[in-house]
């Protein structure tokens, strides 16, 4: 069984790689197997992240993106070279009410979450079929997409926008061999948000999760190779919840 989930010999690009859950999804597929490249705007903790994996015995690489730019996104490819993984990770979020959002604010986040996504997506994509190539992609999308919480319109808005945009490139994209799939990911602790958890405010949010814990990067693991690798070969268009049963808890 473990076979199925090998991912040697294939190559992985991840956005967003220079943090966060972009780090730990490539630390996990490099782990597998896979070659990856490191995608992100901030040149420095690629380098710091591509080295710490070349030790470990993975082979890495960095590249500048930034998802926002159609020419970047195509250079990032381009670089990269051959793929047969694309994990589109890249994602903002700006904190404020709804009437006090200003039109930039809403672009960024929108710009970053959704397009960038789809021309990340569309690239890699338009490369796999002029080569006659398979590919799987993985966009990040969240339980925001499913569920909404207050202050975060655009967030909200750009992760359901997200989820569908994974159902319809699927259903276009099946048969050239190319499959794309999404995880939603509930409230997951990382370097940035730790301190929150921590809070009595934090502490509220985990109560209203069923499992009433905070989950961890390692807990879309799972998620994450099942639709990167030959285990998920049949899926595509599925969307994955891992959220500790918080979209099912009762409103």
């Amino acid at each position: 069984m473990s076979k199925l989930f090998d991912l040697k010999g294939k190559s992985a690009l991840i956005t967003g790689a220079s943090s966060g859950l972009g780090a730990h999804f490539a630390r996990c597929l490099g782990e597998a197997g896979a070659s990856v490249v490191l995608a992100a705007r901030r040149a420095d903790r690629l380098q710091s992240l591509q080295a710490e994996l070349e030790q470990k015995g993975v082979a890495a690489r960095a590249v500048d993106l930034d998802v926002q730019s159609g020419a970047s996104v195509a250079a990032a490819l381009d670089a990269a070279g051959p793929l047969d993984i694309v994990v589109n990770n890249a994602g903002i979020s700006i904190v404020k009410a709804a009437l006090q959002m200003p039109e930039d604010d809403w672009d960024a986040v929108v710009d970053t979450n959704l397009r960038g996504a789809w021309l990340v997506a569309q690239g890699a994509a338009r490369r796999w079929v002029a080569d006659n190539r398979p590919g799987s992609i993985v966009n990040i999308a969240s339980i925001l997409g499913l569920r909404t919480i207050g202050h975060v319109a655009p967030y909200n808005a750009s992760k359901a926008g997200l989820i569908h945009l994974t159902r319809a490139l699927a259903m276009e994209w099946a048969r050239y061999r190319v499959r794309v799939n999404a995880i939603c990911p509930g409230y997951i602790e990382t370097e940035m948000n730790s301190d929150f958890w921590k809070t009595p405010g934090g502490q509220k949010l985990i109560e209203r999760i069923p499992q009433r814990r905070i989950g961890q990067p390692h807990h879309l693991d799972g998620a994450l190779l099942l639709l990167a690798s030959e285990a998920g070969d049949f899926m595509t268009g599925s969307v994955l919840t891992v959220d500790g049963g918080h979209t099912v808890n009762s409103l």
